[in-house]
């Protein structure tokens, strides 16, 4: 279970479970082009109660910014990166879900981060990438995400070319595809509980193997 909400300097939210010490997973939600409260993510809490228990030894913690919106971009990267110093973590690795890996891949440059996981990341041109020199990038996309009327979404293509843009930096920088997986891992219940959409275990373990290669099983 993860703590209490704790309120950031920014006005942004944090909640972590596992050790507050050591290495930590941080993950960052994404966004919309309205300007709304922040909200804690369906799919980021299904990631973290299928990865916490697998990897007790790492702190996992999730933030909601003050407003999740990219015409906000500013406000939620100050709020990232506020949670990542309030965590304090020795090494760090960040999960930026949709908008959140614009938001990753700008605070890549904070001392304790080592690996940004983009999940189904949006990378647009004028997102800058120079702090992931010396980083390393993993993206993982699924086939069927696109921008619908009225659904958001990110193409695997653009995510492509970020990871691109990425590599031309000398970034180590790797893009995966899985086939019939949607934009994000889960959407909330009636009752409240994440519910697992298509693709979701598969992009899933992929981010645990990445997850197990930063705690140094491989």
């Amino acid at each position: 279970m993860f703590s209490p909400p704790q309120r950031l300097l920014s006005g942004g939210e944090l909640r972590a479970r596992g050790r507050r010490s050591g290495p930590a997973v941080i993950c960052v939600n994404g966004g919309q082009r309205a300007e709304v409260d922040g909200t804690w993510s369906a799919s980021l809490e299904w990631l973290v109660d299928r990865l916490a228990p697998r990897f007790p030894g790492l702190c996992f913690a999730e933030l909601r910014y003050r407003v999740k919106s990219w015409a906000r971009l500013d406000s939620c990267v100050e709020d990232a990166r506020e949670a990542i110093r309030a965590i304090g973590a020795s090494r760090t690795l960040l999960v930026g879900f949709s908008m959140g890996g614009a938001v990753a891949v700008v605070c890549a440059d904070e001392p304790s981060v080592e690996v940004v996981v983009g999940l189904a990341p949006w990378l647009p041109e004028q997102v800058p990438l120079a702090a992931l020199r010396g980083r390393r990038l993993v993206v993982v996309h699924g086939s069927l995400d696109r921008a619908l009327p009225g659904i958001p979404g990110v193409s695997a293509e653009s995510s492509r070319r970020g990871v691109a843009r990425a590599q031309a930096l000398g970034v180590e920088g790797e893009h995966t595809v899985v086939t019939g997986a949607v934009h994000g891992l889960a959407l909330r219940a009636p009752w409240g509980r994440p519910v697992p959409l298509p693709g979701a275990y598969r992009l899933a373990g992929l981010i645990e193997a990445e997850v197990a290669r930063f705690r140094g099983d491989g």
